[in-house]
C-alpha cells in the first residue's frame, strides 16, 4: 500500500518509504533492473533502484512519478481539480 501523501505533485509530496517502492515496483511489473531501464537510469542503475528500496538513498520526485504511472496509480504529478 502507498500512503496518500506519497501520490501528491511535487509541492506536496512526502517521500515514499522503501517497501512502497518495492509495492509501486511490484504493481508496475518491475524488477530493479527492468525499472531502471524504464527511467533510463544507464547499465548496471539496477543498484540505484536497490539503494532506493533500502533506503540507503531517496528516490527523486520524477523517478516516482514515473513509476506510480507505470504501475496505474494515475499522473501525481498533476494537482487534483479539489486543489
Amino acid at each position: 500500500m502507498v500512503r496518500p501523501e506519497c501520490l501528491q505533485p511535487a509541492a506536496k509530496w512526502i517521500r515514499p518509504t522503501g517497501d512502497e517502492i518495492k509495492y509501486v515496483l511490484k504493481l508496475g511489473g518491475h524488477t530493479g533492473g527492468s525499472a531502471a531501464q524504464f527511467l533510463g537510469l544507464g547499465k548496471n542503475s539496477d543498484r540505484t533502484v536497490r539503494r532506493w528500496t533500502s533506503e540507503d538513498s531517496s528516490i527523486p520526485y520524477a523517478s516516482w512519478a514515473l513509476l506510480c504511472h507505470s504501475a496505474g496509480l494515475g499522473e501525481i504529478w498533476k494537482p487534483s481539480s479539489a486543489e
